[in-house]
């Protein structure tokens, strides 16, 4: 048996039977973070840590083509589902339901065998379904639900919570912060893809035509990216001892959370506040994603309506690490609240921007909505512990994939009122600020153990 050098630490403290801080040294022990058991773990190097993060990264980049949907909303609907928006963007809200699905069972399933083999199956069935839906006609439309919107969505679920919950296992210290990181790279791949698709698209024929040569090039990267990624994923040893920050260390006790099951979690009244919370939550981001360039187009931006998905993904983006940052010093109930109230005044703004401005509101709306997917990972880790977190987000985000569905039905509906008159489009926006509202009381409800400020 290894012991540490005691000399390296002014002061040890023991918390209780399963915790201990060595203050300035900065090393904090619980289950679900670091195993202090045998005193004796390994000590992480820095490369280490930092290569599952950039892998995750890389690998969350391809999962943001998810929030390109915009991109192919028009073209789809007009050739494969005769100019049916509603029916066209229920592809785009099955991705997100399916998703939720997938991290539940790809949560499950790395537990039992590992994160690496988990993350590697999700890119294939992931590419396999961009495959086949680019083979997809207007005589069987419902085979774009299965492929781009079931297959894709499922194989997204396999590495989104995965990914995640890895990472936070290597920088327990930083969930916000990593979090941020690791979902900001998802935001982060709309914006680097949306130029690309625009060109594969023209490429391969143009509007009604390109959308579908388009999957099989995805297709591809996906299942490179994932396959090469998933290689560099795997979850950090379990006696290992892992610097924290001087203000973490304080707040060692209140962080120490116990791990919750899965089964326990549903049984839990938090669990219950935090889904329905997250479903008013995505409203008016999902709404936006889906219909960005087809709003802007509306508004008289004909030539830069594409403009509106990049900005929406750079915010996006930039939303999930700010925000992440932020809650790690204003606790994660307090940052979700804030980006409720956000988004339900810039919804509330969709129909007043006129000209160029609308990108102003479709900035913050993104902004507002990436602070969701960076906050809800980490504040259920916070409420059910670490130890199955993939698994425990994975049924949070059910909350996400029904919002998704409903968005879709609301947001489609309306827009085909409105395909004359883009203002008529106003009702799905006020609905999604009304949801915001809900979302505001429901988190006031919820009661979480003072977080690192």
């Amino acid at each position: 048996m290894h012991f540490f050098n005691f000399t390296r630490f002014v002061k040890f403290t023991s918390i209780n039977n399963e915790m201990f801080i060595l203050q300035r040294g900065n090393f904090l022990n619980k289950e679900e973070i670091i195993i202090f058991e045998n005193i004796g773990g390994e000590d992480l190097k820095t490369s280490s840590r930092i290569l599952p993060i950039v892998a995750a990264m890389a690998i969350q980049m391809c999962i943001g083509i998810a929030y390109v949907w915009s991109l192919f909303q028009t073209g789809i609907a007009e050739s494969i589902f005769g100019g049916d928006n509603a029916a066209a963007n229920l592809t785009f809200s099955l991705v997100l339901f399916l998703l939720s699905i997938g991290s539940i069972i790809g949560g499950k399933l790395a537990v039992q065998y590992s994160t690496r083999k988990v993350i590697i199956t999700g890119g294939i069935i992931l590419a396999a379904g961009f495959m086949l839906a680019s083979f997809v006609t207007a005589s069987a439309p419902w085979l774009l639900w299965v492929s781009y919107g079931a297959m894709g969505g499922l194989g997204m679920g396999f590495t989104y919570s995965t990914t995640i919950a890895c990472a936070q296992k290597w920088y327990p210290e930083k969930k916000g912060l990593v979090t941020g990181l690791i979902v900001s790279a998802l935001g982060l791949g709309g914006v680097i893809f949306t130029p690309i698709i625009e060109i594969l698209i023209e490429n391969f024929g143009g509007l009604g035509v390109g959308e579908q040569p388009t999957f099989r090039v995805l297709g591809v990267i996906f299942i490179v990216v994932c396959t090469i990624g998933g290689l560099f994923m795997k979850d950090p040893p379990a006696t290992i001892s892992t610097p924290i920050s001087k203000g973490a260390a304080k707040t060692a006790a209140v962080i120490a959370s116990p791990d919750f099951s899965p089964k326990e979690v549903i049984r839990k009244k938090e669990y219950y506040i935090m889904v329905f919370a997250f479903m008013m939550a995505c409203m008016g981001g999902l709404m936006m994603i889906g219909f960005a360039k087809p709003i802007a187009f509306a508004k008289g931006l004909t030539e830069v309506a594409a403009v509106g998905v990049l900005i929406v993904s750079l915010c996006n983006s930039l939303g999930r690490l700010f925000w992440g940052m932020a809650s790690d010093k204003i606790g994660r109930k307090r940052t979700i609240i804030i980006l409720l109230l956000g988004s339900g005044i810039s919804s509330l703004l969709v129909s007043f921007a006129e000209g160029y401005l609308i990108f102003v509101v479709i900035g913050f709306i993104g902004f507002f909505y990436g602070g969701f997917l960076s906050n809800f990972p980490s504040l259920t880790a916070e409420v059910f512990g670490a130890k199955h977190m993939a698994t425990n987000y994975g049924l949070v985000m059910m909350g996400f994939g029904i919002g998704a569905v409903l968005s879709s039905y609301i947001a489609g509906h309306f827009k085909n009122i409105a395909s004359e008159n883009i203002d008529l489009m106003t009702p799905a926006f006020i609905i999604a600020a009304v949801c915001a509202a809900i979302g505001i009381i429901l988190m006031m409800t919820l009661k979480v153990k003072q977080q690192n400020k």
